[in-house]
Parts: C-alpha cells; structure tokens; sequence
C-alpha cells in the first residue's frame, strides 16, 4: 500500500496530477537549553541584588531587575520548547512548532513590565539622588554576573541558529543585551565613584530602560511575524531556487514556489512541469532526488511538490503570489489545446 504522506495521486479530466511530500524530521528537545538559561539568571539575580544592596545604585537595582526578567522568560521558554518538542498528532498535524512564537512574544511583553520599573525606579532616583557605597566590590560582583550571561548568552544563540528555535534565539539575545547593559551600568558607577555627580546613576539606568523597551519590541515583532506565516529567509529560499535551477531545461519547469516557516521548521511547496507523457514512475524519482537535495540543504524543511503536465495551458499562472525561480517562464501557446486538455 502507498503511504498517503509520500504519495497523492488525484485524477483531474483525463490528466493525472500527483502531490509528492517528503517528512519533516522530528522535533528535537532542546529544553536542556532552557534549564541552562534558568540557572544562569538564578546565579546572576543573586550577584546583581547583592551588588545593589553593597552599592545602593539604582543602575544595578535596574541591572537586578533585567535579570529577574531573565528568569521568569527561561521558565516560559521551558514551557514552550517542551510543547514545540511533541510530535505531530491528530489536532497538530503540523506539529506544535509555533508554540516558540509565544514564548517569544510573551518575553517581549515581559521586557516591557521590567523596563517600566526601571525608568519608574530612575526618574524617583533622579529627583532624590542617593550617594554610592561599597562601589569596587559591588562592580566586581556585576563583572562576573554578565561574564555568566554572555557565555551562556553565545551557548543559547549558537543553538537557536543551528536547530533554528526563534526562543533560544530569543533569549540569547536578550541575555546578550542584558551584558551591554551591565557594561553601560558599571562605566555609569565607575564615573559617578570618580565624579561624584551622583544624578548620572538613575540617567544611565533610564538609559538601560529605553535600551530594554528596544529589545522587547523587536522581539514582539518578530514573534508576530511568525505567526502570521512569513516566508523562509532570503538565503533560505535561495537555497531551495538553486537546486530547482539546476533541474530546469525546455523539458522541465517549476513554479509557483512559496515557503513558510513555523518555529524551527519549515515548509516548501513549489510545481513541477514534466512532459504529459510521462510515467508515474519517472515523475516520482524525478522530485525524489529535488527534494533530498532541497533537504540536505535545509534539514528542518517539509516539501510537497505538485506534479503537472508541461502542455496543459491551465498548469501556469493559477499562483498571485510566488518565489520567482525562472523569470522566462510563461504559459506556452496553445490556441488549440490537445483534447486531453480541453475543458
């Protein structure tokens, strides 16, 4: 028996047409990624608070409070790379790999709450400036909190680009800006221990809160245009372009090539324009080898080909919007369509 998710064979007229699809691979459990991020801010919110209790600056309170953004964000991460991590089923038969979409926006909206106390926190600060005590070893305790974030920071972004998870990406980037912020913070002290102009504390910390309000709308962005199906990246559907060039000739076309990407994973749907004289036979080996090669470049990728006759007038331009893969191609002239093909 064929198995329905390789091959679909439907009859439309007199003209066979088949839809071809290669599986995507099973989601992987990248949770160990997340339980790392949650150790790292648990260490780091424990540096940063006593650095603020040593200090009494409000930039390391503000630096504190990034942190516990940090952890609350790891644990909604756990929570939705252990739902994108199922296997499809019946409900989810594309699998559950837009859950990272909302742990992504959740973040986002999460950063904007901490920047809010923060600037909040600076402005009071700003108006009843506070003199700074303990200020070496409070930076020092800073020092080695944001050496925490930013190498567990490089571990979570690296991954996120290698299984291409949108919420590892997500939160390594965040713990990345949360090391700047900590470098602006400790320059903002040191200046302050050494000017003794004690308002530039709370003016770096607003600083930090507009830089962090950045952060979160950047990432409510990108998780909204996720969910919405936006297309592959550029060098992404340039990938897929490149092997379906290297297969074209006078014989062989394809079009209607359009892409979408849910998560780590990725689909690809494009038509295949084979002689009609063709055997099923031929047809399937032939998008059998495109598609391996579309897949060893893009392994988290699914491909559903469409298979049409290169004659019939009714295989072009039924796509309003598409990749472009040869831009010569156009419906063939036929005035007097073969019978087959006539409606």
């Amino acid at each position: 028996m064929i198995d329905q998710r390789f091959l679909l064979r439907v009859r439309v007229n007199r003209a066979a047409r088949w839809v071809h699809t290669v599986p995507v691979t099973q989601p992987q459990n990248l949770t160990r990624f997340a339980w790392l991020s949650i150790a790292a801010a648990i260490a780091t919110i424990a540096l940063k608070t006593g650095a603020w209790l040593l200090t009494g600056s409000v930039g390391l309170l503000s630096d504190a409070a990034e942190s516990v953004v940090n952890l609350v964000a790891a644990f909604v991460a756990l929570l939705a790379l252990r739902i994108a991590a199922q296997p499809a089923d019946d409900d989810h038969q594309f699998g559950h790999s837009k859950a990272e979409f909302f742990s992504a926006a959740i973040e986002g909206v999460m950063i904007f709450v901490a920047a809010a106390a923060i600037l909040v926190t600076s402005v009071q600060r700003f108006l009843d400036p506070q003199p700074l005590e303990n200020v070496g070893i409070g930076l020092v305790i800073s020092v080695v909190a944001s050496l925490i974030n930013g190498a567990v920071a490089v571990v979570l972004m690296r991954a996120g680009k290698r299984y291409r998870s949108l919420t590892l990406t997500a939160d390594g980037k965040h713990l990345m800006t949360d090391v700047w912020t900590s470098a602006g913070v400790v320059v903002g002290i040191l200046l302050v221990w050494l000017t003794g102009w004690e308002r530039l504390d709370p003016i770096i910390a607003f600083a930090v809160g507009v830089n962090i309000i950045v952060t979160g709308w950047k990432l409510v962005t990108q998780s909204t245009h996720g969910l919405m199906d936006t297309t592959l990246s550029p060098e992404e559907n340039a990938a897929v372009v490149a092997v379906l060039r290297k297969y074209s000739d006078d014989h062989l076309l394809f079009h209607g090539l359009r892409t979408r990407s849910a998560g780590r994973h990725g689909f690809v749907t494009f038509d295949a324009l084979v002689p009609g004289d063709w055997t099923v036979r031929k047809a399937h080996d032939l998008v059998e080898e495109i598609e391996t090669e579309i897949k060893a470049s893009l392994p988290m990728v699914e491909v559903r080909t469409h298979i049409e006759p290169i004659e019939d007038p009714r295989a072009y331009n039924d796509h309003p919007f598409e990749i472009p893969i040869n831009d010569d191609i156009e419906a063939p002239p036929a005035p007097d369509p073969a019978p087959e093909y006539r409606v």
